[in-house]
């Protein structure tokens, strides 16, 4: 098979992992003449985003979409009745390497099927990304997939050459990886993380030591996880909580949330239709409010509850305790005001570093992009104070609900 109908092939395997941010790594440029590609933004068309909201645009393939697994959410499984197809190492480091020169990319997202064995596959996968970085001096971003049953060699040389490893954990649940792919072995999948962290904190603890001795260098961008939404009945409390022990425990940079979206031939155990993606956004958020806004899970959703699809989950705990408000503005601590809807981390930094040398006003919010009608009823201001009538009414989510549509006829 030529080289473009495996690309379309493996790209288009490829499109189920939302893993593939660029975030967090070193800065590496070729500027010097000595190397190709680099880390830098606004490189060419951007496919993807960081978390800062800069675009990234990486050739995101996988090796191959044959799989000895039959994981039965996935539309590469081993019974799967699709096309395959498997590129060799030397065709990876060719269109990668191709692509950049075209400025259509500034890094590589690979990932593979387990073909032979997982020492095999990872073998293959650490393979293109050591050609690429020794004998191609590409300095632009590698993010790899781990292989969980890989031998620990190869997940070290993995993270000599690659910017980011991923391992995905595929389900919030062990008794759901259980029924829905049962080749694969939860426990295996945590101690590969392990590792990760380990070999993450020796890396770090090898850059802070006084000595002239040059860091160790291991996936600077650290590790993330992807999880399947909506293939099982977990709650939304549940894969939260999943989420926040991950990050606890394996220092992740980020946790992914994919919404199951259904694939031929599938087995009668799935859904037939793919849960709403305003819920894939909202586990985003509700991550979000864990990750930088100090909330922890069992504020965001109650016990076996899911979030509301009609608001967002900061204005939904906004709502729920409206005790606490209305907040004044240019008195509240960083974590109160980090807590009133519509302030994001930036807006919050601006309003205490302004309110050192002057009060904060109603105009001052927009000079900030604050949604002002979602913070006003919460919040108060040299020349605003909402009515407390206003903020205990029982219609207050109803002016925040997105307003009813007329549905078409479909033709």
């Amino acid at each position: 098979m030529d080289v473009q109908p495996k690309l379309e092939i493996l790209a288009d395997a490829a499109k189920y992992d939302a893993s593939c941010a660029s975030s967090g790594t070193e800065k590496r440029d070729s500027s010097d003449g000595k190397g190709m590609g680099s880390t830098a933004p606004g490189m060419g068309i951007c496919h993807s985003y960081a978390p800062d909201g800069r675009c990234i645009s990486l050739l995101k393939v996988l090796l191959t979409n044959a799989c000895n697994y039959d994981c039965l959410y996935c539309v590469n499984r081993a019974s799967s009745n699709v096309p395959r197809a498997r590129f060799t190492i030397d065709e990876v480091v060719k269109l990668t390497l191709d692509f950049y020169r075209r400025n259509y990319i500034e890094g590589l997202f690979l990932s593979s099927g387990i073909i032979r064995s997982p020492d095999y596959t990872m073998e293959q996968v650490v393979s293109v990304a050591r050609k690429l970085r020794e004998e191609h001096h590409f300095r632009g971003y590698i993010h790899l997939k781990t292989i969980p049953e890989a031998d620990d060699a190869l997940i070290a040389e993995a993270g000599k050459y690659a910017d980011r490893l991923s391992i995905n954990i595929e389900m919030p649940e062990e008794t759901s990886l259980q029924q829905f792919a049962p080749e694969k072995d939860v426990r295996a999948i945590r101690r590969t993380m392990g590792r990760l962290r380990l070999k993450l904190d020796e890396a770090e603890d090898s850059r802070s030591a006084k000595t002239k001795a040059r860091p160790q260098r291991f996936a600077p961008a650290g590790q993330s996880t992807q999880m399947i939404v909506g293939a099982d009945a977990a709650s939304d409390h549940t894969i939260l909580h999943t989420s926040a022990n991950l990050y606890g425990a394996y220092r992740l940079r980020r946790v992914y949330y994919s919404a199951f979206s259904p694939i031929p031939d599938a087995s009668r155990a799935l859904p037939l239709v793919q849960p709403p993606l305003l819920r894939e956004h909202r586990l985003y958020q509700a991550d979000w409010l864990m990750r930088f806004y100090g909330f922890d899970v069992g504020e965001i959703v109650d016990d076996s509850a899911m979030l509301p699809l009609d608001i967002d989950p900061k204005l939904a705990w906004a709502l729920r305790h409206r005790d606490r408000f209305p907040l004044d503005v240019n008195r509240a601590s960083r974590e109160e005001l980090l807590r009133v809807p519509g302030f994001g981390t930036k807006a919050v930094e601006h309003i205490i570093a302004t309110r050192r040398t002057t009060t904060i006003r109603l105009a001052d919010l927009a000079r900030l992009h604050v949604p002002r009608n979602k913070a006003l009823p919460f919040i108060v201001l040299s020349d605003h104070r909402p009515s407390l009538h206003r903020l205990d009414a029982a219609g207050l989510i109803e002016r925040f609900k997105p307003k009813a549509t007329q549905l078409g006829f479909g033709f």
